[in-house]
């Protein structure tokens, strides 16, 4: 609420006396974003006039026949009679492009190399503008999720809109260049969640379980192709969040496309020359040297544990402890396998003896040591914090992206075991 009262102050100060240079920059930004941005303000204006009526939940497809159309002589007329709380709304999606293109250029001038790395969602709000604006280009009825596995049973239901194949290729894939030229414009890299999305889908029909859904294929290649030229165009780097299982040869394609795949601590393994002595028995870590270098090196992502979270298994305890095991995880196996899995760290590490705590310096080291030309460090490994920032599976249970650091970035930067790790990442890079 309060951002919004801000938001609103600043934008009727900047209708009565805003600088003629930002004046001159809005114009342009409305001119150049056109009817794709025209669309947007309204609906939120939309959005923000239903909820005022007391139907903030109420998703677009309920609202009154003629304001379901973006192109509708009511519609129209809204937008007539409501211009500054239209405008209110273009203002703030430009004041976020500034923001963000100030970062993005603070960041070049302080010596990084790439800067900003922008995120590309795998589906898009079903009761959001771009499926209220542009209906064809989504396919309704169906969500995306996840067919039931040993972890998550009865499968995952994400309540994601999906582009339709059939329209893509009608359309000339002009809505996802599109989508890729506006995650790019003010970024040096982009990361696309859940990047084998790109070759199938896992799509539920409305009313139903997740795993009454079904697997509809995409036009990999095309995607792929068109997700490098626009990376390439930017002169920016394209990241795919390529973890799971993975179909066979889908990582040659990212690699034969330019774009890198993950590498993450916790899932780099050996590959065994013999069955596993147990089923559930983990494999031995691979060495970092050994990792593939088309990819980008991580300690861990934001769905995972941290560093020190895996070592005194706080994921584990956590899961236990809200009832999140899937039907083929056993508490008790889980944390005999994880002590097997700190014995076989400390090995590949190089650990003469387990340690009591999570040996960080030595894990940063050795996961900057890879031939991977990018490295990620989530701040919380360099921070040593115990929680993960998201657990999948909760929307209550946990405080997901609420969580602060104990201290400010300055304040956790100059601290000596921040400055420590940092070194060891500066040593696995084979820098001074």
């Amino acid at each position: 609420i309060w951002r919004q009262r801000l938001l609103r102050a600043l934008h009727r100060q900047f209708r009565t006396s805003g600088p003629a240079d930002a004046r001159q920059r809005y114009e342009a930004y409305c001119a150049r974003r056109g009817k794709a941005l025209r669309d947007h303000a309204v609906f939120e204006a939309l959005h923000a006039a239903q909820a005022a009526h007391g139907a903030d939940h109420q998703p677009w497809t309920q609202w009154a026949a003629g304001l379901r159309d973006p192109d509708s002589p009511e519609v129209e007329r809204y937008a007539r009679q409501h211009p500054v709380e239209v405008d209110f709304h273009r203002y703030a999606q430009w004041l976020a492009a500034e923001s963000l293109d100030h970062a993005q250029k603070a960041a070049r001038r302080a010596g990084m190399r790439v800067g900003l790395i922008a995120d590309l969602a795998v589906g898009d709000s079903p009761d959001g503008s771009h499926a209220w604006s542009r209906q064809t280009d989504l396919m309704p009825g169906l969500s995306i999720g996840a067919p039931p596995d040993i972890h998550n049973p009865q499968g995952q239901n994400w309540n994601l809109a999906a582009f339709s194949p059939r329209a893509m290729h009608a359309q000339g894939y002009a809505a996802y260049i599109d989508m890729l030229r506006a995650a790019l414009a003010h970024a040096g890299g982009l990361r696309i969640d859940h990047i084998l999305g790109m070759a199938r889908l896992w799509l539920v029909p409305d009313g139903l379980t997740a795993d009454a859904g079904a697997y509809l294929r995409y036009p990999l290649r095309e995607l792929l192709a068109l997700t490098a030229l626009e990376a390439w165009r930017h002169r920016a780097l394209a990241i795919g969040e390529n973890l799971g299982t993975v179909p066979e040869g889908f990582n040659r394609e990212l690699a034969d496309h330019g774009i890198l795949g993950m590498n993450v601590l916790w899932f780099m393994r050996q590959e065994p020359d013999a069955p596993p002595s147990a089923p559930s028995t983990p494999a031995p870590f691979l060495a970092a040297g050994d990792w593939p270098g088309q990819a980008v090196a991580m300690t861990s992502t934001h769905d995972l544990p941290t560093l020190r979270g895996w070592w005194a298994e706080r994921d584990i305890d956590l899961r236990a402890e809200l009832d999140l095991l899937g039907g083929g995880d056993d508490e008790a196996t889980l944390r005999r396998n994880r002590r097997m899995d700190r014995s076989l760290l400390a090995q590949a590490l190089g650990c003469a003896a387990e340690p009591a705590r999570a040996p960080l310096e030595d894990m940063l080291r050795f996961v900057s040591s890879s031939p991977c030309p990018l490295l990620l460090v989530p701040m919380e490994d360099l921070a040593g914090e115990l929680e993960q920032p998201n657990l999948p599976g909760t929307v209550d249970q946990h405080p997901n992206w609420r969580q602060r650091l104990a201290a400010s970035s300055a304040a956790c930067f100059a601290a000596p075991a921040v400055q420590a790790r940092l070194q060891a990442l500066r040593t696995g890079r084979g820098r001074p």
